[in-house]
């Protein structure tokens, strides 16, 4: 009896340090986006780019973005930086069924959809995720849900995609491994592939290797995908037979010397996750940091998916399988902070180890508590305001202030990443050190 009464006291305790959590994300998400100071750019660059396709505008070329964007968008004017990023379209045709759907209405009434989809996708990503967790470590899973969503307004802020793609694909991991809401599942990662294919492209192919029902479920989203993405591909094609080659520019523009997302920095509150923010510090030259990346991620990558495709589908392979590479898919290529959100895919797998293991709780606890916190809005708002009075960016402590800037935020990602590869190979090929007695087997927290 008094196990019940402690067990159920956690559980409330854990509960609490969500709900404190999701209020202070929901305070911050209604200050950002009341105030008129919040850019949201990434929203006008959807919104404009939609537009654009609508009036028979190439939605890939800067300047003919530019002269609507000077047309429709209010005083005062935009900086060039700001404006640069509403202008330079980097999203798919996939996108555009979407998009144009934001455009036929007014841009208030679409940025405000579009602010409640990513508040909304996330709180209800994070409540699933604890009802999935809570049982097996209810305060731990409370508090690391809750810093993260206190630490989450940047999703607001910067209105980026991420932050209903990475919600959708957690939603969607869920929807198919319980079984549960199938079609809102399929659509939910149809959309966030739509979107950003760099960020929940992983967990459809995890799907896709494991076989069975789950290779089901990622064809039909593929078939989902189809649907809506060759009719826009055709209208693109007819008003922009080039849209290739300027989407390939417009991503150049970004990543290139001194650009928003060189990964050289500066990056702002919101760090870059991938891997060339470090490399980049010991090599210069383009082509070199991003091959040093690649050779560093592809072999982590590439034994993730011979793992995923040796281990045998249930549940619990599904979440030691999706918890590497909720850390390993922001690494090889450019994404922010708010993609690595996905990172939350990984607390199941952590509470198999919490309730299971006591010889992993504790490193699985370190890994993925650090990626949490480094992954804050809080921590690098605090640091850069610090660095900035006192004036550690220039003079002879630039190199060091730039490793601590720029370091923590992908190393900590790797870290976890490889730890859960590890795990999941140890899963693999012998999970005895994750067995139970029968009656518990197959039990899953919240299961």
């Amino acid at each position: 009896m008094e196990e019940k009464v402690s067990t159920a006291r956690a559980r409330a305790d854990g509960f609490y340090l969500m709900l404190i959590g999701a209020v202070i994300f929901l305070a911050l998400s209604l200050i950002l986006s009341r105030t008129g100071k919040t850019p949201m750019h990434d929203f006008r660059t959807a919104y404009y780019s939609g537009l654009s396709l609508v009036v028979h505008r190439d939605p890939y070329n800067v300047s003919d973005v530019e002269k609507l964007y000077a047309k429709e968008s209010p005083p005062p004017a935009t900086p060039d930086r700001d404006r640069m990023v509403v202008t330079t379209n980097i999203y798919f045709p996939s996108a555009f069924p979407f998009t144009v759907a934001l455009a036929l209405a007014p841009e208030n009434l679409s940025l405000t959809i579009w602010a409640l989809g990513i508040m909304g996708s996330f709180l209800l990503s994070v409540f699933l995720i604890w009802k999935v967790c809570a049982d097996g470590a209810p305060v731990v899973i409370g508090f690391l849900l809750g810093f993260c969503l206190a630490n989450s307004g940047s999703l607001v802020y910067f209105s980026n995609p991420a932050g209903f793609v990475v919600s959708f694909a957690i939603l969607a991991a869920l929807s198919f491994a319980y079984d549960k809401f199938v079609p809102a599942g399929i659509a939910c990662l149809a959309i966030s592939l739509a979107f950003k294919p760099h960020d929940s492209g992983l967990v459809w192919l995890y799907f896709f290797l494991a076989g069975g029902l789950y290779r089901k479920r990622a064809l039909q989203t593929l078939m989902v995908i189809a649907t809506f993405s060759l009719p826009a591909l055709w209208w693109v094609i007819h008003i922009s037979p080039h849209w290739l080659q300027e989407f390939s520019a417009n991503l150049a523009a970004y990543s290139g010397p001194g650009a928003i997302n060189d990964p050289r920095g500066p990056h702002g509150a919101c760090l870059m996750t991938n891997l060339q923010t470090v490399t980049s510090f010991f090599w210069q030259d383009q082509k070199t940091y991003n091959l040093i990346s690649y050779v560093v991620c592809a072999p982590l990558l590439l034994w993730w998916v011979y793992l995923a495709f040796r281990a045998r589908a249930s549940r619990e392979a599904t979440w030691l399988a999706l918890a590497p590479i909720s850390a390993l898919s922001v690494l090889p290529v450019y994404h922010r902070q708010y993609d690595a959100k996905l990172i939350l895919l990984a607390l199941p797998a952590f509470v198999l180890l919490w309730s299971r293991s006591e010889r992993f709780r504790w490193p699985a606890l370190v890994v993925t508590a650090t990626a949490f916190f480094l992954n804050g809005d809080f921590p690098w708002v605090v640091l850069l305001r610090t660095v900035d009075h006192l004036h550690l960016a220039t003079g002879p402590y630039w190199q060091a202030t730039t490793a601590l800037l720029d370091f923590p935020v992908p190393l900590s990602l790797l870290a976890m990443g490889v730890f859960y590869l590890w795990i999941f190979d140890r899963s693999v090929r012998g999970p005895q050190y994750l067995r139970q007695e029968a009656a518990n087997a197959e039990t899953i927290a919240g299961s």
